[in-house]
């Protein structure tokens, strides 16, 4: 960054997270780094904080490049964001993360971009690109990758695979830390997860887990994004534990963005009575220490990284200043827009009834079930899913949506050649007309799409290969579609532009019969192998606990 560092007085309370105390002071900052804090005896009416720190984010999930996501995150007090490239990653490898660098590097704000340890996923999907162990090596050795991105491929670990081991030393031998993902893991598997160097969890979702992980020496990393929402279960443990706790998004979407952000997280934690000086040690000091971040805590000496606040109860930020400089101020980011390149890797293909036909192997009558299908529980705020298998609806010999029973036929594309989709089923959805469709689908980012019309569905597929990759509605003799040029991740504009169509396009599922908090962000994680129990692969039904592909449809009993 190679803008001027200011320097300025300014008198507030002071929150001094480190001693527990709040005291009015004069805070005087010096080419962007506080130079003293002088107690005063002069009462003072706002309060000054230590920026707020999203621990663990896939900024591309937001829909925004970096720098859109920073203008839009420091009107809520957030001056940095540990961010793990791997959703570009996977679709433009090593350039893909070196995008986010370079869109990030430009701006007053402080990315701690990761090193992908998993790209792709899994052997059993399509992806743009991958990173080899090599690769890996070489960006942990820019100092703008901070960590090693988490690591998903658990049974990697457990099995000992060369290549993941490899990654992982590689980030121990350069000092730098290791970010897990393991969700559910519990027990022998994760003493021996945890014993491999892997030093924090984003995926617990139950008190219980999270201790066990918290004993074996991770560091617990509480969620609560767009479609994963476990901070209400897991909050109490910053007042239990409040050295190994940290606040994070993961995935959210832009329409949050416009109304809060890590603020918002400790604004429940406070009024749910938890300790206010812990609450903002996990919002600030706890990631600042882990990752290494040169992000100032509020202490002589420090980058000027700090926020101005009027009330320790709302969190409403009055002003944001990183290193010094005056970010956000009422609301508004100061910071400067840039128009993002465009990087894409897509291959739009055409997608027809007959190709999202599923012929039904069994003999039918009037009264016979011909076969059972599995389907895909989605769980309202989860990324897990159950697993169910019921009688299929034949229709013609053809195994059809049932939205009777709220079981919606799914469709995978892969975007990087052209093949025959994948087809299963999935529970929860609720639409009873209409299609919604995405190319964001963790962690490929093939195109995935969901309704109980094939030629909807069709229709709404096109839409998202038109655009070269977006988000997409159709039904009620309408058609939207959001598109997202970078990577067929992000748009190129600001957080309002953005939020308002993705509104328009939530608003649309919900008109459909969805009651999902986020339809779209559930939708992209029904293709996230990595997280059991079933999911959707390019490839076919994919088993998360097994790890093998299964038949959507089965024999009856």
């Amino acid at each position: 960054m190679d803008y001027a560092l200011p320097s300025f007085s300014l008198h507030a309370n002071v929150v001094d997270i480190f001693n527990r105390q709040i005291y009015p002071a004069t805070v005087n900052v010096e080419e962007g780094h506080i130079a003293s804090i002088s107690k005063t005896n002069s009462p003072a009416t706002s309060y000054l904080l230590p920026g707020f720190v999203d621990a663990h984010v896939h900024i591309e999930s937001s829909m925004l490049v970096p720098g859109e996501f920073a203008r839009a995150t420091v009107v809520h007090g957030t001056v940095a964001a540990v961010s793990d490239p791997h959703e570009i990653g996977n679709v433009l490898g090593v350039l893909g993360v070196r995008f986010m660098l370079d869109n990030g590097a430009d701006i007053p704000f402080k990315f701690c971009f990761g090193a992908p340890s998993c790209v792709p996923a899994t052997s059993f999907e399509t992806a743009g690109a991958g990173i080899t162990a090599n690769q890996v090596a070489e960006l942990l050795d820019d100092p703008r990758i901070g960590y090693l991105s988490e690591m998903m491929n658990v049974p990697g670990v457990l099995n000992g695979d060369p290549q993941v081991i490899a990654k992982i030393e590689a980030a121990q031998h350069r000092g730098k830390p290791i970010d897990g993902h393991a969700p559910g893991l519990q027990g022998e598997a994760a003493k021996k997860y945890f014993g491999a160097g892997i030093s924090t969890d984003h995926e617990c979702s139950t008190i219980d887990e999270a201790i066990e992980k918290i004993e074996l020496g991770a560091k617990i990393l509480i969620r609560e994004g767009s479609a994963a929402r476990n901070f209400d279960v897991l909050s109490p443990l910053i007042d239990a534990y409040p050295d190994k706790t940290m606040l994070c998004s993961d995935d959210i979407h832009p329409d949050e963005l416009l109304t809060g952000h890590i603020n918002r997280l400790v604004r429940r934690a406070v009024a749910h009575g938890l300790d206010l000086f812990h609450v903002l040690r996990a919002a600030s000091i706890n990631p600042v220490e882990h990752y290494r971040l040169a992000v100032g805590l509020l202490r002589e000496g420090d980058p000027a990284d700090f926020i101005e606040v009027r009330s320790l109860e709302t969190f409403h930020v009055h002003r944001t200043w990183i290193d010094g400089q005056l970010v956000a101020e009422n609301g508004q980011t100061t910071i400067l827009r840039k128009e993002p390149r465009r990087v894409n890797r897509f291959v739009a293909s055409e997608v027809c009834k007959e190709d999202i036909a599923l012929v039904s192997r069994g003999q039918t009558g009037p009264k016979e079930v011909a076969e059972l299908v599995h389907v895909i529980e989605a769980i309202d705020g989860q990324l897990l899913t159950n697993r169910l298998k019921v009688p299929a609806k034949v229709v013609d010999q053809k195994i059809v949506s049932d939205p009777d029973r709220d079981i919606l036929k799914m469709v995978v594309v892969n975007r990087y050649a052209s093949t025959l989709p994948a087809v299963a089923f999935v529970k929860n959805f609720g639409l009873k007309r209409g299609a919604i469709a995405s190319s964001v689908a963790h962690d490929s980012h093939n195109v995935i799409a969901v309704g109980p019309d094939d030629e909807q569905l069709c229709e709404v597929i096109h839409l998202v290969m038109q655009a070269g990759g977006g988000l997409a509605a159709v039904g009620d003799g309408r058609n939207r579609v959001l598109p997202l040029p970078v990577a067929g991740l992000m748009a190129t504009g600001p957080c309002p532009e953005v939020g308002a169509a993705y509104r328009q396009l939530d608003r649309m599922a919900k008109d459909f019969g969805s009651q999902l908090q986020a339809p779209y962000m559930t939708l992209s994680f029904m293709a996230l192998l990595v997280i059991p129990s079933i999911k959707l692969s390019d490839r076919g039904l994919f088993d998360g606990e097994s790890f093998e592909l299964i038949p959507t449809a089965v024999p009856l009993a």
